[in-house]
């Protein structure tokens, strides 16, 4: 296991990555550097993690960050950046049949979105966001892509854009049979760029997200897969994911005191759901203390 801990200060984005005028100020995510340290938090199981300080850009710890693995879920929070950079949230899209089925296809999690609905985008965002829907990927990357070859076009651009250089997408959802792969340093640059977005900010920091029946959609009711949300003070929330090649993983947020830290957690465990979040968790409070 190789320990990091330094003092770093991040490289700023190039002007055409800065977040259009709605989102919040700031210097966009960066690839910060670290130097080794003597010690780490105990019990992270996660076969990688990083962890950085958003404020400085300082890397706080790290264990194989740079190894490439499949991330599961975490995929839609690049899905949610390439929709979010284009914006045009209140446009509606027409839930297709064919959304729902790829889903099924592959084994995926929904946001039981039923055919035939007309839902905003940035509904659908939520949708993806908190129940994790590849239904809503789907219906998503259709609209702004058009179409997923285009769509996974699109999130491969804007991954190379941020530097995320061992990081490369297959499909809108992360799901198989060609999934993608990344490192959990690529992970915590996307994340730190997409908590740029207040829209992003606002829904996963939400446990649950209530869409009442309107004009052209029936109710929804979408709870967050974030079990830390409302468990762990300070919790900002932002992306679980698992599939059977990527294990139980966590991409999170947090922040105490005016500060915020951002890490990642892959492969915490093949079998135990909430061990992710364990690690998430150990790795805060020792980073909170350093």
């Amino acid at each position: 296991m190789r320990i990091l801990l330094g003092a770093a200060v991040a490289l700023l984005l190039p002007l055409s990555l800065a977040v259009p005028a709605r989102a919040a100020p700031g210097t966009a995510a960066a690839r910060p550097a670290a130097r080794p340290a003597a010690r780490g938090p105990a019990g992270v199981r996660a076969l990688s993690a990083y962890l950085v300080d958003d404020g400085t850009g300082r890397a706080l710890w790290s264990r194989q960050a740079a190894a490439r693995r499949p991330i599961g879920s975490i995929t839609k929070v690049m899905t949610a950046v390439v929709v979010l950079r284009a914006g045009g949230l209140d446009r509606r899209i027409r839930v297709a049949p064919s959304d729902a089925a790829y889903a099924a296809a592959r084994h995926g999690s929904t946001a039981r979105l039923r055919a035939g609905d007309r839902v905003p985008a940035r509904e659908l965002l939520a949708a993806l966001l908190l129940p994790s829907g590849c239904d809503a990927a789907a219906a998503l990357a259709r609209r702004y892509g058009p179409g997923p070859r285009r769509f996974v076009a699109k999130m491969n651009r804007m991954a190379a854009r941020l530097g995320m250089r061992r990081t490369r997408y297959g499909d809108v959802a992360g799901l198989p049979p060609a999934p993608g792969a990344s490192t959990a340093r690529d992970q915590v640059v996307l994340g730190r760029y997409a908590m740029r977005f207040p829209e992003f900010r606002a829904l996963v920091k939400q446990r649950r997200h209530v869409l009442p029946a309107g004009h052209g959609h029936g109710r929804y009711v979408w709870r967050s897969t974030d079990e830390l949300l409302g468990d762990y003070p300070g919790m900002l929330g932002i992306k679980s994911g698992h599939t059977g090649a990527a294990g139980y993983s966590f991409l999170f947020a947090a922040r105490r005191s005016g500060r915020t830290l951002v890490g990642a957690v892959l492969n915490s465990s093949t079998t135990r759901r909430y061990a992710r979040f364990r690690d998430a968790a150990r790795l805060l409070d020792w980073g909170f203390h350093h």
